[in-house]
């Protein structure tokens, strides 16, 4: 005769199931997106940032419910530690996510006044990718360099700053960087004149990632000053 299951295993374990959603979709978005199956402001705007929060939560409770479960069943006590662990990380990253994601330019440099503007190859890739043209704006702590660089310094700063270098020429570089998960894409121009060399960082998606563009333009500026 085979012996019955006890009475709470299943339930415990479609619990523990729930609490794998968000993290399952987060891998089958950024998966899509970096295989272009969909966009970034698709991938990650709606169904990691959205319908993934949703799942967050909705593992939470479900670990909650375990939990209860295992008051009452002992032996249930190592799914439920599983399952809160699970939904605590999930929704810890969230929580992360969400202060790290505030409002803040896509679009900076450091000469707002006159604006360094892209090379013609990668200005056209902006415009495939159906990016809305923006005015630059400065950010807290962003300074040009006060001298005229070299067109390999500029490029190995870029470099340094995790960019992959685009083009070179006597008196501008540009790059671009992606993501390793969504595919986030950020273009960069160095212009380079007497005295003086200015960087302008610019998301290529619409979503707001916090003040990555500001993030990087610093980087990128900092490996320019001697």
């Amino acid at each position: 005769m085979s012996t019955p299951r006890p009475k709470g295993n299943t339930p415990a374990k479609l619990l523990l199931a729930t609490t794998l959603l968000a993290p399952g979709l987060l891998l089958v978005a950024s998966a899509g997106t970096r295989g272009e199956l969909w966009s970034t402001d698709f991938g990650m705007g709606v169904l990691a940032l959205t319908v993934g929060r949703i799942l967050a939560y909705l593992g939470l409770a479900a670990a909650l419910v375990a939990c209860l479960l295992a008051f009452r069943e002992r032996r249930l006590m190592g799914v439920a530690g599983a399952a809160l662990l699970i939904a605590g990380a999930t929704i810890a990253g969230y929580v992360l996510q969400e202060r790290r994601f505030t409002d803040a330019p896509r679009d900076v440099t450091t000469d707002v006044n006159e604006p360094p503007a892209f090379a013609r190859g990668l200005a056209a890739e902006r415009r495939l990718a159906g990016t809305d043209d923006s005015h630059p704006r400065a950010c807290a702590g962003l300074e040009p360099a006060s001298t005229q660089v070299a067109p390999e310094t500029a490029a190995w700063a870029l470099e340094k700053a995790g960019f992959t270098v685009f083009g070179t020429s006597p008196f501008r570089v540009d790059g671009r960087k992606q993501s390793a998960w969504f595919g986030v894409t950020h273009d960069v121009t160095v212009r380079i004149r007497p005295g003086r060399t200015d960087v302008r960082v610019a998301g290529r998606d619409r979503l707001k990632i916090g003040d990555e563009a500001c993030r990087l333009a610093k980087a990128v500026a900092a490996e320019l000053t001697p």
